[in-house]
């Protein structure tokens, strides 16, 4: 042969007798059969086999069974975002003259997908006060396929009865899909909320791994997950057909990030709790917003599934897990000018979206023209959320301490 052909067929094959700490990237289109029977007779629904780099690989499955213990589930599909993830969801089990409920404080690109794609394809939607089960239990109709749910809800953080909405769709035999980016498969277990007790469990958990698994701010992936055979079966055939695939090089990044996970969570909390509580003493906050906080919206139902053992009574408390997001609402005197120039100054939170990565983000938002289901009033005020990364706490205090005497100088 040629040497061009000798460089593509070459016949050295490594030793297989090799293991280190790091999961080996295998990256394909193409995968190799060694006869047509083999090629006949290959699965890839059970992860028995390889037949197409979209169907998976080494690398991907071992990801999707890594997902899978973290969120106690038997299934998981990976896609190229945390939103390709929700909407692979709706696309699996939705068809024309289907209908969802969303929580009022769902995850905003969520909302605008149901509002765009779905309604065009003859999909309805309606919102639900996520605070309240009796008001999901009326709006559920014989057209209600899915229910959405959020734990903590997007930017406000209130904390939902978890139980109690599972409840009132396990009554009517509705789907329901979780967005679990928040708690992580670490706060609580999505599929087993009281153990002994799965039948309160809810059916899929949806991961932005852009967050936490990812935790570098540089990896775009989310994953779907499940325990029922016939539902993973729904999303894998569906997942084919629309040909989602994910880089081998961007699953590299997330398994070797995995290991660390726990402990960016555990620091990333405990920095979140320890500015909330600097922002309790602040004149200029009218609320602080985190499940952790005692008056937050939903922290009892925060503390029942996530800090059943804590006993702490302060004003923030100690025990559980409550992720690094917290949501600051100003006194409602507060110029939206002010706002800005609270955000402008900060030098360490940087003006970004996404969060758990190693720097910490502010986004100013307009809540008001967010919600839908929410008292008059309850959001006036200007507003930012915060999303602490891996520095120093006090050193995120000082940085909102200039800035509120920034903008308290700029009044």
């Amino acid at each position: 042969m040629k040497p061009i052909t000798d460089l593509i067929h070459h016949s050295y094959q490594p030793p297989g007798d090799f293991a280190s700490p790091q999961v080996p990237v295998y990256k394909a289109s193409s995968v190799f059969f060694n006869t047509v029977e083999d090629m006949r007779s290959r699965q890839w629904l059970d992860k028995s086999g390889y037949t197409y780099g979209l169907h998976g690989t080494p690398t991907t499955f071992i990801l999707e069974e890594r997902l899978s213990q973290l969120d106690g589930a038997k299934h998981c599909v990976l896609l190229p975002s945390g939103l390709a993830a929700l909407a692979q969801v709706n696309l699996a089990f939705l068809k024309a003259g289907d209908e969802i409920l969303m929580p009022d404080n769902a995850y905003g690109p969520l909302k605008t997908l149901a509002e765009g794609e779905l309604a065009a394809w003859g999909v309805g939607h309606h919102y639900y006060d996520p605070m309240d089960a009796a008001d999901l239990a009326s709006r559920i109709t014989p057209a209600t396929k899915l229910v959405w749910l959020e734990a903590p809800g997007s930017v406000t953080l209130e904390f939902p009865d978890l139980l109690g909405l599972l409840a009132v769709c396990k009554q009517n035999q509705v789907l329901t899909a979780l967005d679990n980016t928040w708690g992580a498969g670490l706060a609580f277990q999505p599929f087993d909320l009281q153990p002994g007790q799965s039948t309160l469990g809810v059916d899929i958990s949806v991961h932005a791994l852009t967050k936490y698994p990812s935790g570098g701010g540089d990896v775009l992936m989310g994953s779907v997950t499940t325990c029922r055979d016939d539902l993973a079966q729904a999303l894998k055939l569906s997942h084919m057909r629309l040909g989602f695939g994910v880089s081998g090089n961007d699953v590299e990044l997330v398994l070797r990030s995995l290991s660390s996970m726990a402990l960016r969570y555990a620091a990333q909390d405990q920095t979140c709790r320890a500015v909330a509580a600097w922002c309790l003493s602040q004149s200029d906050f009218a609320k602080v917003l985190h499940p952790a906080v005692v008056g937050s919206p939903g922290h009892d139902h925060w503390r029942r599934l996530c800090a059943a053992d804590a006993t702490d009574e302060a004003a923030v408390h100690s025990g559980g897990r409550a992720a690094s997001l917290l949501s600051l609402r100003f006194q409602p005197q507060m110029t939206r000018q002010q706002v800005d120039s609270f955000c402008n100054a900060l030098k360490l939170f940087k003006l970004g979206y996404s969060w758990a990565g190693p720097i910490s983000l502010v986004v100013p938002y307009e809540v008001q023209t967010m919600r839908r289901l929410a008292a008059e009033g309850m959001w006036q005020g200007g507003f930012v959320r915060l999303a602490m990364g891996l520095e120093d706490p006090q050193d995120l205090i000082a940085d909102l301490t200039q800035a509120l005497h920034h903008m308290r100088a700029s009044a």
